[in-house]
């Protein structure tokens, strides 16, 4: 027994501290949750690198021409204003904004999660809807400026997205927008990124995914309490992934399973009715993480419902032609506080596709023929056809397929709650019509 006992004992000895195997344990699953949080982060990191790429500056203000951004999904209804803020305990940003009357706005603060933290308007800061705010972290004890009201915030870097509602007179909005200031009121130290990706939808990243996931998770905190779980299994990960013993396994778990799965569930991302999807959640995720990833990789700086309610028709075949027809007592416009919309993106990056009549999105503005009975019919197809209004058009790529996109900005409750869809797509052939 004795001599058993020695043996046992130079057996392990012989194979190493116990430390050299840091992935024993590590199910296919836990690689699969891991990387679908990860991603999340990730994208966000890549718009930073594209931004400051395409010029962007800490605390500059970049004023957009109406449909002058080239993200996923991108809102055609409104002019956008950007900015990447960087604060310090010694250094606020202050924003000054101009009144607006009559059109929907909005200053929208997101964190490197693509969580939002903010929404300036007059529904949110009733008492100081407009003029000077500061923006500052935790911390900070700047002077306040005469009239200027401060807004604290999470993250010592911000994504910062303001819309103006572009409406019936688009002088005026950019008049507007273009009274809109910001500057820095000091000199922020402003970390360099830990990584600076720029992997494109058809080609997510695999392994190297967790190459710095401890940086990467250490440069921002996570807002939601509830990711103590799952942030642990992207930490046994990067563990391996750093010990080299299972590189190539995590590799091709996250290249066989984990992003195939992440893709099936944009398919189910949430309630679907009527050939819809509303998304189950966006702008705040609470401890659902998948759903941020999804909102980070389709439309990035989603805002929150309180804001706007999305809708999307997914794999579409451009060749097709589709009818959709609201009831008299069911407009679109009855569906919203302030306006709606319909936009036609590709399936894989999301991207307005062109077309040649030049139009990209159908709205309250769009000057829509109604039918007799005050009912309103929507045609998406890659040629008009006979007896169709062109005013009611929305082109879509033939031979290729997309995804539809309605917003419905300042929703109505039923829209909010979940009880609402658009109305079904009817597809039209020479020898049936047929409800998706």
């Amino acid at each position: 027994m004795k001599r058993f006992a020695l043996a046992t004992l130079a057996a392990i000895v012989a194979a190493g501290p116990v430390c050299a195997q840091p992935a024993k344990g590590l199910a296919d699953r836990d690689i699969v949750e891991a990387y679908e949080y990860m991603l999340g982060r990730l994208l966000v990191l890549r718009q930073e690198n594209r931004d400051f790429k395409e010029g962007f500056k800490w605390n500059e203000i970049i004023h957009r021409a109406p449909g002058g951004v080239d993200w996923a999904n991108p809102n055609l209804d409104v002019l956008y204003s950007e900015a990447w803020i960087g604060l310090d305990e010694k250094s606020c940003t202050l924003i000054d904004l101009p009144e607006i009357k009559g059109r929907y706005y909005t200053v929208q603060m997101l964190n490197g999660w693509g969580e939002t933290t903010a929404n300036i308007n007059e529904r949110n800061f009733q008492k100081h809807p407009f003029g000077k705010f500061l923006f500052c972290i935790k911390g900070a004890t700047p002077v306040l400026p005469k009239g200027t009201l401060r807004v604290t915030l999470p993250s010592r870097k911000s994504r910062m997205l303001m819309r103006i509602e572009i409406g019936a007179n688009p002088a005026e909005a950019i008049a507007l927008q273009k009274k809109v200031t910001m500057k820095a009121m000091g000199k922020p130290v402003i970390e360099e990124a830990v990584v600076k990706p720029n992997f494109t939808n058809n080609q997510l990243p695999g392994v190297e995914a967790f190459d710095k996931a401890e940086e990467i998770l250490a440069s921002e905190a996570d807002l939601n309490p509830g990711m103590v779980d799952v942030r642990e299994k992207v930490s046994a990960v990067a563990k391996a992934v750093a010990a080299r013993t299972q590189r190539a396994r995590i590799d091709a778990v996250i290249r066989k399973q984990a992003i195939p799965a992440f893709r099936n569930e944009i398919l189910k991302m949430g309630k679907a009715e009527n050939g819809w999807m509303h998304p189950r959640v966006v702008g705040n995720y609470r401890t659902d993480y998948v759903m941020r990833s999804i909102a980070n990789y389709a439309g990035i700086w989603a805002n929150n419902s309180k804001e706007v309610v999305y809708f999307t028709a997914q794999g579409l075949d451009g060749s097709q032609t589709f009818t959709q027809t609201f009831p008299k007592d069911a407009l679109p416009r009855s569906k919203t506080r302030y306006f709606w919309s319909a936009i036609v993106v590709d399936d894989v990056d999301f991207k307005v596709i062109p077309n040649a009549l030049n139009r990209f999105l159908l709205n309250k503005q769009s000057p829509l023929h109604f039918s007799d009975d005050g009912s309103l019919t929507l045609i998406f197809a890659p040629k008009l056809p006979e007896g169709i209004p062109e005013s009611n058009w929305l082109p879509t790529p033939e031979g290729k397929k997309y995804n539809i996109t309605y917003r419905f900005y300042g929703p109505t409750k039923d829209v909010t709650d979940g009880k609402y869809f658009p109305p079904p797509l009817v597809r039209i052939s020479q020898t049936r019509t047929e409800q998706l």
